[in-house]
This record gives structure tokens, C-alpha cells and sequence, in this order.
């Protein structure tokens, strides 16, 4: 038993709590990052090529054709002329004319021939003689004359074509200059005339 003047035990002093641990910061959850998908690049539309053109071909403007000469009567290309209704005339001028072309057509050959043989007599390194001893100057000439007369028979035989084909388009006997009729009397002394005697007469060159 306790006396009662025993002083009084202090009480134990009362254990200090143990301190509450703060609870570990909740980490917030981290933000769950989408992937940010990158919108695809719009694509340019391709630039719309313009139609070209369609260039109308430029139609050049008709040249003005200078109107044809007037032509004196008889003088029109393929029309009659004077012995066109008389066919045996025209069949005997034919006649004539090609018999004339075969003879200075043989001429023409002759006489080319001809002067292709002189030449070829005189070689390279013949003594060329003067016109007084003779035989060089000679030849010469010779060769010369013949080539001139073969050029006037061609010529003579470019004058016939003409004529037959006058006789062709019955343009045949028709004067060149006046448009007046031929005689035939000078039709049948030179086939191949183109002028009349008047015409001739007045310093032309012509047939």
C-alpha cells in the first residue's frame, strides 16, 4: 500500500507520435502525347496546259493575175485559121514540110560531121600556116563555113516544127504580124513562112 504523502510518480511522459510521413507526392501521369501525324502536303494540281492555238492556215491572197492581152482576131490560141476547112491543102503542106526537115536535117549532119573531120586533120603540133601560103588559113575557113551552114539548117529545122504544129491546131497560114491569110502560093514556095509578103517586106526578119 501506498503511503499517502508519497509524492506522486510523474506519469510517464507520453511518447511523442511518431511523425506522419507525408505521403509521396503523387507524380501525375505523364500526358500521353499522341503522335501528331503530319497532314500530308497538299499537292499542287498540276497547271492546266492551255490548248494551243489552232492557227487557221493563212490563205495567201490570189495573186491578181494579169488579164491576158487582148488578142487581135485569128490570133487566139487553137483558133482556125484561114485553110483550116481545106484539109488537103494542110495534108500536102505536111507533106511538104517533112519531106523539107529530113533534107536539112541529112544537111545538118553532113556538115557537122564535115567540120569535126578538118579539125581532127589538124593535130596538136602541125605547123599553123598564115592565110598567103595557103593550106592552114584553108581549113580553117572551111570548118567554119560548115559549122555556120549546119547551124542555119537546125535553125530551118526549129521554123518546120513550128509550122507542123500550126498544122496540128489548124492554125496553119496565118500571118504572124497582120493576122491576114498567107497566099498560098508563098505557103507552097516555103512551106514554114509566117509572114505574108507585106509583112516581110517591111524589114522583118522572119519567114
Amino acid at each position: 500500500m501506498v503511503p499517502a504523502n508519497a509524492p506522486a510518480k510523474k506519469a510517464a511522459p507520453a511518447k511523442k507520435a511518431a511523425p506522419v510521413k507525408k505521403a509521396a507526392p503523387v507524380k501525375k501521369a505523364a500526358p500521353v502525347q499522341k503522335p501528331v501525324q503530319k497532314a500530308a502536303p497538299v499537292k499542287k494540281a498540276a497547271p492546266v496546259k492551255k490548248a494551243a492555238p489552232v492557227q487557221k492556215p493563212v490563205q495567201k491572197a490570189a495573186s491578181s493575175k494579169k488579164a491576158a492581152p487582148v488578142k487581135k482576131a485569128g490570133e487566139q490560141a487553137g483558133s482556125p485559121g484561114p485553110y483550116a476547112s481545106d484539109r488537103r491543102f494542110l495534108d500536102e503542106q505536111r507533106e511538104a514540110l517533112l519531106e523539107e526537115r529530113r533534107e536539112y536535117q541529112t544537111q545538118a549532119d553532113d556538115l557537122r560531121a564535115e567540120a569535126e573531120a578538118l579539125a581532127m586533120e589538124r593535130e596538136p603540133g602541125d605547123v599553123q600556116f598564115d592565110e598567103e601560103s595557103g593550106e592552114g588559113g584553108t581549113i580553117t575557113v572551111d570548118r567554119e563555113r560548115d559549122l555556120a551552114l549546119s547551124a542555119q539548117a537546125l535553125a530551118a529545122i526549129e521554123e518546120i516544127d513550128a509550122a507542123l504544129a500550126t498544122i496540128d491546131d489548124l492554125s496553119y497560114g496565118s500571118c504572124e504580124q497582120c493576122h491576114q491569110p498567107i497566099p498560098k502560093a508563098r505557103l507552097k514556095a516555103l512551106p514554114y513562112a509566117r509572114l505574108c509578103v507585106v509583112c516581110k517586106s517591111g524589114g522583118l526578119h522572119r519567114r
